[in-house]
């Protein structure tokens, strides 16, 4: 569908047909470029079945046919546009979204808020945040951060660190008073329950009462918080962190039922009673897997993961044992070490089937874990739990080699033979994964379908379970996960559980991050940009680390995270097509801008200071960038030269002897001279303009026609 061929081809020769055509190009124009509004997709809808209905030209009427069923075709795609101002495809270029945006999973707008702490503005760049996240400080402390593994600037050097920006911001914002709620939907007089006040349930409740809905959160442990509170160890995460941003949910009208547990205290059939029309069961996975290992049920000092961080944040400090094996590799596993740690323990080790690559533990948190002395075993299988007189007393292990596996890229241990050896340890703790604890779900929701991971099926775009009304989201629907894959999905929930109380058709594909502004670009000079590095975390002294449970990260100061914001690439304006170094290289043959990381498969060195030494300034690369990434303005008798606020170039500009008008940089008046040799006329004056070349050209022809007897003489008639 190409209305501008249909234009260009001459084929509507009826006035009316080809203003409505007209028409339609403008309005779709509006929303390929993020302008179009409420009313576009209407008005496109009404003018496509007006000229296919009631067209005189046969290339109208097609084209009014070919409106109708793309836009029934590609209806969200469209909604997209108008809603999100990004587009869903990655086809239009100018409203590609931010590779960081794209892999947060809550969807923030991570390149505008980050701009906006580089400008000072922490309070904007909260209120940013909460428009997809509700825990900004939660998150700029134990967010896995997948925004960073995606930033375009580590394929020039780091990443930017994203994360602590966050944190940086929240903790100002709550600090300075400015860390406030949006403004909450009229009633609705509908209510929702809401099953586990864990990350993702109290998303849910924060966007259901920011719509207008009644939310209540039932939960079974004391406080809210689910496994933030219980799962995350306090030298991560302190509990007023989790306190505060959950009161800021508590104001929109949010109740909260504690010591309240599903199944037990309340059903599905009580809540329905209580006038409550939607469910969402963000329960968690709260059950740790067993190793299924001889010995293991046997003695007290073996201990679950969960259950002991969950002791641990409920106030049991008591020491697991002096000698402590925890078994497992992820975060959990870690969290698991570094608190037996604090809590006396006088040896602590990691045994991990595999090698220290291929732990998916958070690399930072493994490296704060061997700095703080926790030792690993790799390639360890433990085989039995050894023990006598009620106590166990070891763990006996296999070493292992990893193996290919047919079908799978991951290499797997295979226990060697003979390998077999005894760890002297006098407690163990298991953290090699989790489960749903399903037992509370057996009442009321018979028709419930689950995977064969025993986790909610639900539709992953709407978060629906088979059941009309009851949605799912969190660990109990991926298994273990981290909190904002939880928040993404409480967002999701949210906006499934409006729809379904409108009656309005559930999205088919996945959700597209809205862009929330474009804030103006920070200025950076070429040299600053590429000398300003990510900036080390302070950590509390060791010492004290391996005795307290105070927040080990201490946080950048504010100079640090101004300048760490300037790092940013602004990758919401440029889309990385690379134009601008095709036509510099190509086209003008010069060759300016070394941007290897636009070369995502393939990137090699940047250098945004190598502009400044070839560059003719002839904006060659801003005429053809198609999102004003690249920018080239005359400003204070200079012509600066910029990528989203990163200064490449700047020249003295050059101006006409004769009326003073702009001639360009010295650099840009040699290169066209030397490229038009030959062909131009010489003047003989190189500072006068076009303009005054040519009248200077022509005084000279009429003083020479004036003169008697010279060559511009006409022979008398007398």
């Amino acid at each position: 569908m190409d209305v501008q061929k249909t234009l260009d081809a001459g084929g509507l020769q009826t006035p009316r047909d080809r203003r409505i055509v007209e028409e339609i190009l403008d309005l779709l124009k509006d929303v390929a470029q993020g302008r179009a509004g409420e009313d576009h997709i209407p008005a496109l809808e009404t003018l496509a079945e007006e000229v296919r209905e009631k067209g005189k030209d046969p290339a109208a009427v097609k084209t009014g046919e070919d409106i109708f069923g793309t836009l029934s075709e590609f209806g969200e795609v469209f909604r997209s546009h108008v809603e999100t101002h990004n587009c869903a495809t990655g086809d239009c270029l100018r409203l590609a979204p931010a590779p960081c945006q794209m892999a947060c999973p809550s969807g923030i707008d991570v390149p505008t808020y980050v701009t906006l702490i580089g400008h000072g503005k922490d309070a904007e760049a909260i209120e940013v945040i909460r428009k997809d996240n509700p825990f900004p400080w939660v998150c700029g402390l134990v967010c896995t951060r997948p925004c960073e593994f995606m930033c375009v600037r580590g394929r020039m050097d780091t990443p930017i660190s994203i994360k602590f920006l966050k944190g940086f911001a929240a903790e100002r914002a709550l600090s300075h008073r400015e860390y406030a709620n949006p403004e909450k939907a009229p009633d609705k007089e509908k209510k929702v329950a809401v099953i586990g006040a864990g990350p993702g349930g109290m998303t849910a409740a924060y966007y259901l009462a920011l719509k207008g809905y009644g939310a209540t959160v039932i939960e079974d442990l004391p406080m809210a918080g689910g496994m933030m509170m219980v799962g995350i160890p306090r030298y991560r995460l302190p509990r007023e962190v989790i306190d505060r941003e959950v009161e800021m949910i508590r104001d929109l009208g949010v109740e909260f039922r504690f010591n309240t547990r599903f199944g037990r205290d309340v059903t599905m059939e009580t809540l329905r009673e209580e006038g409550f029309e939607a469910f969402f069961f963000a329960i968690g996975a709260h059950r740790s897997f067993d190793m299924n290992i001889p010995g293991e049920k046997d003695y007290p000092e073996v201990l679950s993961s969960v259950g002991f961080l969950k002791a641990v944040a409920l106030g049991d400090r008591r020491l697991p044992g002096k000698r402590v094996a925890v078994i497992g590799g992820g975060n959990v596993a870690i969290d698991a070490a570094r608190t037996s740690l604090r809590l006396g323990a006088e040896e602590v080790t990691v045994a991990y089937r595999r090698t220290h690559n291929e732990m998916p533990a958070d690399v930072e948190e493994v490296e704060q874990a061997e700095e703080e002395g926790i030792r690993f075993s790799f390639l360890t299988v433990p085989i039995e739990v050894m023990g006598e007189n009620g106590h166990m007393t070891g763990l006996k292990c296999l070493r292992a080699e990893l193996v290919k596996r047919e079908g799978s890229d991951r290499m797997s241990p295979r226990p060697v033979e003979g390998s077999d050896f005894v760890m002297d340890v006098d407690a163990i703790i298991v953290a090699i994964g989790q489960r749903v604890d399903v037992d509370c779900m057996t009442d009321g929701l018979c028709d419930l379908k689950w995977t064969r991971r025993t986790t909610f099926d639900v539709n992953r775009v709407s978060m629906e379970t088979s059941e009309p009304g009851v949605f799912a989201g969190g660990d109990a629907v991926t298994g273990p996960a981290t909190v904002v894959e939880a928040i993404g999905a409480g967002k999701r929930a949210a906006e499934a559980i409006d729809r379904y109380f409108g009656g309005i058709p559930q999205p088919q594909m996945p959700p597209v991050p809205v862009r929330r502004r474009r804030v103006e670009q920070l200025i950076v000079p070429a040299s600053t940009k590429m000398a300003l590095k990510r900036p080390e975390m302070p950590l509390l002294n060791l010492d004290r680390r391996r005795v307290t449970f105070q927040q080990v990260e201490l946080g950048y100061s504010e100079n640090q995270v101004r300048e760490e914001a300037r790092r940013c690439l602004r990758c919401d304006i440029c889309m990385r097509c690379g134009k601008c170094v095709e036509v510099c290289r190509d086209k003008m043959g010069v060759d300016a801008l070394q941007f290897g990381h636009l070369d995502f498969d393939h990137p090699h060195p940047t250098d945004f200071r190598h502009t400044e030494d070839v560059c003719i300034l002839c904006g060659a690369c801003a005429t053809n960038c198609p999102n004003d990434a690249m920018r080239m303005e005359d400003v204070e008798g200079e012509r600066v030269l910029s990528l989203c606020g990163t200064v490449l170039n700047r020249q003295k500009l050059q101006y006409c002897k004769g009326c003073g008008a702009v001639l360009g940089p010295a650099k840009y008046l040699d290169f066209v001279r030397r490229r038009t040799r030959g062909v131009a006329q010489r003047t003989g004056d190189r500072d006068l303009c076009e303009n005054c070349v040519r009248q200077k050209e022509a005084e000279k022809l009429q003083m020479e026609g004036a003169v008697p007897g010279g060559p511009g003489t006409r022979p008398s008639r007398r």
